[in-house]
């Protein structure tokens, strides 16, 4: 695929604040189209297929955004294959791996990492090397030890961002696992929805980001929550992740009824209260915006379609027009946090594509001290 951020001379420079990170967010639609196309010729898809389509129950794995990821994959490989599949941190499956594989025989770890090079990433793939458990790998940079380690090993290129935040590289390696999803499951209709996003993801993007910089400019809040259910939680604590990472910003993320039961203590007018409303709770979900409209927050809304009601308790809006279902039209929703945190970091004087105290993969000082009650 190519590479947007790239010119002719094949400078990786840059001079303006955020200019690889709003490079990388607008280049969506473009790399989606690029992935799928691959996808469809990828001899990896097949052997995936084969040696792992009768199995059970799948535990999706990975660390910040990769995890995010994973909750967000894992809802949707349920709903599409109808198999049990879970996600979990690398972190807490290598310190409480009891709590995790109680009760669990024949199933298949997914591990996600951006770059390949995830401590903690790494560890749990040598750990299931070591128990003889077979594992599939998705990542976006070639030549690395996680490609080493993995059973099979999944390459999505021409997506990694040269910014330091996931951005690209996280709707595409979602997209990449919903397909994955369908092929296993038998579902060349879902395949087919998948393809039609580039086209919804153009249009959302056309004007979103002018608008998302002037709602930036005019206000100014204090806290962020992000809220979402069922497949739209993994959705929600990405929007905030990089709402924190982008814009040293404080951010929250809950299961959108939760928020009643206590963060709504929070709400105010300097609260940007984000809501990513699904379509098969559209009306439960809706009730929680409207009460907290009534609280006095300032509420932004995500949803394929938004009803009079919502657009009375929305202080702004993305709505994404899209005629697939619902679980094919996932990865446009975290659009809106993705220019939020970049808006925001820019208003604040902060540079986005270089965040302060982060590096693009986090590679822990002494690689040779491993929890040792990792076992299965």
């Amino acid at each position: 695929m190519s590479d947007p951020n790239a010119n002719d001379g094949g400078s990786r420079q840059i001079s303006a604040m955020g200019a690889y990170s709003l490079a990388e967010i607008l280049s969506q639609p473009q790399c989606w189209s690029d992935l799928l196309k691959l996808l469809q010729n990828a001899d990896v898809i097949e052997e995936i297929e084969k040696r792992f389509g009768r199995y059970p129950e799948w535990l999706f794995v990975g660390c910040g955004s990769s995890y995010y990821v994973a909750l967000a994959a894992a809802a949707s490989w349920t709903a599409i294959t109808g198999r049990r599949a879970r996600a979990v941190p690398a972190s807490e499956l290598l310190l409480f791996p009891d709590l995790i594989f109680t009760g669990m025989a024949d199933f298949v770890p997914v591990l996600i990492s951006r770059s390949g090079h995830t401590s903690e990433v790494l560890r749990v793939a040598q750990l299931f090397q070591r128990k003889n458990i077979p594992t599939i790998a998705i990542f976006c940079t070639g030549k690395n030890p996680l490609q080493e380690l993995a059973t099979l090993p999944l390459l999505l290129p021409g997506v990694d961002e040269q910014s330091t935040v996931m951005t690209r590289s996280f709707t595409s390696m979602l997209l990449s696992l919903q397909y994955v999803a369908a092929t296993l499951a038998g579902k060349p209709d879902f395949i087919q929805e998948l393809h039609t996003l580039p086209i919804t993801a153009e249009k959302v993007l056309h004007n979103l980001p002018m608008r998302v910089r002037e709602f930036v400019s005019q206000n100014r809040f204090a806290d962020y929550v992000c809220l979402g259910q069922g497949p739209y939680y993994g959705l929600a604590c990405e929007s905030g992740l990089k709402l924190t990472e982008m814009s040293c910003s404080y951010t929250q993320a809950f299961h959108t009824l939760e928020f009643r039961h206590g963060p709504k203590s929070v709400v105010s007018r300097e609260t940007l209260i984000i809501f990513l409303l699904s379509q098969s709770n559209y009306a439960a979900e809706a009730d929680v915006l409207e009460e907290i409209k009534e609280l006095g927050g300032t509420t932004l809304v995500v949803a394929n379609r938004i009803d009079d009601r919502a657009r009375a308790a929305a202080d702004f809006m993305v709505e994404l027009n899209s005629e697939v279902p619902e679980y094919s039209c996932l990865a446009p929703f975290v659009f809106a946090g993705q220019l939020l945190g970049l808006y925001t970091a820019l208003h604040k004087g902060l540079d986005p594509d270089r965040p302060r105290n982060l590096s693009r993969v986090v590679i822990l000082k002494d690689e040779k001290k491993q929890p040792e009650n990792a076992e299965i």
